[in-house]
């Protein structure tokens, strides 16, 4: 009879477990996926990652997500965005007047996370590519104050948003961005009635919040990337924003300097 007891207890924590980077964890209003480390430390980082236009939280574990993320330690979460008409795949409007409230929507993922495995609340970085990229600007702009870092790969703010208080709270922002990227261009592009956004307009609001001067403190030409860097002269918070030559993509290299970049902060 104990044995059966035991068994009966056991089964609610088993039924809350059953996802992960295959299986979606369901919440209200969506969904998203996690891997958590073999080895998971209590209070791990943990990175937040949204998918690009046309893809799946389920599509990010593998490359340095997983190699530089999870297996150094930390639980990667990936939120899922909203469905593309006619297919499997998702989208981030990461604009205002969307269906969904998606920052609300990752504020709620992150707890529903947080009750699944032991993540520091001092150690949440957000990062995304394309639309996911635009989407960690919009968690800037409006939730910032959660997050210890920022990256964005190939993405800015859209409009519209209002950016009157944005971002909300100092930031320490990573943005990567290819030189040749004509699919999300440095001055971004309109799309019927919303625009992808402007790098530069980006970087801008952030050197705000942060009340850094306009010019870089140092510039970093390296082999892969080509960086300015904002920090010493901000009040607060720390801005980099690094070029390389090559397209709309995840670039090689990304995930150390991201990882490097957050926990140098």
């Amino acid at each position: 009879m104990r044995y059966l007891v035991a068994l009966l207890i056991a089964l609610p924590s088993l039924a809350f477990a059953q996802c992960g980077p295959d299986a979606p964890c369901e919440i209200d209003g969506g969904s998203y996926h996690m891997l958590v480390p073999d080895e998971v430390s209590e209070n791990a980082p943990a990175l937040v990652f949204f998918h690009g236009h046309n893809a799946t939280g389920g599509m990010i574990f593998r490359g340095g997500i997983r190699s530089d993320f999870a297996e150094a330690g930390y639980v990667v979460i990936a939120p899922n965005g909203t469905p593309i008409e006619g297919r499997k795949t998702l989208r981030w409007a990461g604009r205002e007047g969307s269906t969904r409230d998606d920052v609300d929507f990752t504020l709620a993922v992150i707890e529903d996370a947080k009750a699944r495995t032991s993540i520091d609340p001092d150690r949440i970085y957000v990062a995304g590519f394309s639309a996911g990229g635009s989407m960690a600007w919009l968690m800037a702009c409006k939730a910032a104050a959660p997050f210890a870092g920022f990256a964005a790969i190939s993405g800015a703010l859209r409009q519209p948003n209002d950016t009157a208080d944005c971002p909300n709270a100092p930031v320490r922002f990573l943005q990567i961005h290819g030189f040749g990227d004509n699919q999300v261009p440095f001055e971004g592009r309109g799309i019927r009635d919303w625009h992808q956004g402007s790098v530069w307009d980006s970087l801008s609001l952030a050197r705000g919040a942060n009340q850094c001067r306009s010019h870089p403190d140092r510039i970093d030409i390296g082999d892969r990337f080509r960086c300015r860097m904002w920090d010493d002269s901000c009040a607060e918070g720390a801005i980099t924003f690094c070029e390389h030559d090559g397209g709309h993509g995840l670039p090689r290299g990304w995930t150390v300097m991201a990882r490097d970049w957050f926990e140098a902060g």
